[in-house]
């Protein structure tokens, strides 16, 4: 095969692979204006949505109806809100808070709350902490090009939390880098599990948020105007994963993303210049 050929076919391999579909979110409620700064999204196995907000922000839950009002708000004990980004959930109903926000790449205290499903129902509910960091990060914060050390999206499966960061690196390298931690309190080195390539547009291919289907066959990662479905993996390699795109089709500052069953996400955005504020519904084919 000469080299034309080759290069040919590689082009039209990336092409085939990085085709976008078009999705429509539609629109379910808008939150009140206490909730501009969503920044988690979680439904539980007995069907509650809950919230969260990001730094600058309480360190409080809220538990939401699917018109987006505030039906309880929780305050966390022991928990300050440094720069919580997603929520996730186990089979239990034990309730995962991210507090692993790290714009400048400069923490050195990343830390994921853990609230037992039996203090949910308490007016301050304790938590646990599961204290971590990336071995392969060794400056805070590094040089430009090894930016990969934020967090907005994870998931928990099988006694672990599997963590996304999102991109920062200048020249963009369009990676997120995949860890996992185990989901009992303590202090851990993060396990790295690979690097997989979303895009290489800085502007649509940053994670934002990540949750994983009730059936544990589809991941869902969030960016700033994408939705990409992985599928077909095998845990806990999901660097070779299918990997769907789809074109949401909005400019607002979309942040959280989960599941609502097998076939349906749920979508919040926070609010800024181009509007949000609101919950949305994307089904899936």
């Amino acid at each position: 095969m000469n080299k034309l050929a080759l290069v040919f076919l590689l082009v039209m391999a990336q092409a085939c692979a990085q085709k976008t579909y078009t999705g429509n979110l539609d629109q379910l409620g808008k939150f009140p204006s206490k909730l501009k700064e969503v920044s988690g999204l979680e439904v539980t196995p007995n069907g509650n949505i809950w919230v969260i907000e990001d730094s600058g922000n309480k360190g409080q839950i809220y538990k939401v109806d699917k018109d987006g009002n505030i039906k309880k708000s929780l305050k966390i004990d022991h928990a300050k809100n440094r720069d919580w980004e997603d929520l996730t959930v186990d089979t239990e109903g034990n309730l995962y808070i991210g507090d692993f926000g790290n714009n400048k790449n400069a923490r050195e205290d990343l830390v994921i709350y853990k609230v037992p499903h039996d203090e949910m129902g308490k007016k301050e509910p304790n938590a646990y902490k599961i204290e971590f960091t990336y071995p392969q990060q060794k400056d805070f914060p590094p040089k430009k090009d090894s930016l990969y050390f934020d967090t907005e999206g994870f998931f928990h499966l099988n006694d672990h939390l599997y963590i996304f960061t999102k991109n920062r690196t200048r020249p963009y390298s369009g990676k997120t880098l995949i860890y996992r931690v185990p989901d009992k309190e303590g202090e851990y080195e993060a396990e790295f599990l690979g690097a997989l390539f979303l895009c290489g547009d800085q502007d649509h291919c940053s994670v934002t948020s990540v949750d994983i289907s009730p059936d544990g066959k589809t991941i869902a990662l969030l960016s700033y105007g994408f939705a990409f479905l992985l599928t077909d993996f095998s845990t806990p390699d999901f660097t070779k994963s299918s990997i769907k795109i789809i074109d949401l089709q909005t400019g607002t500052q979309i942040e959280s993303i989960c599941f609502y069953n097998n076939n349906t996400l749920l979508i919040a955005d926070e609010e800024n210049n181009h509007g949000g504020r609101k919950l949305y519904e994307l089904k899936l084919d």
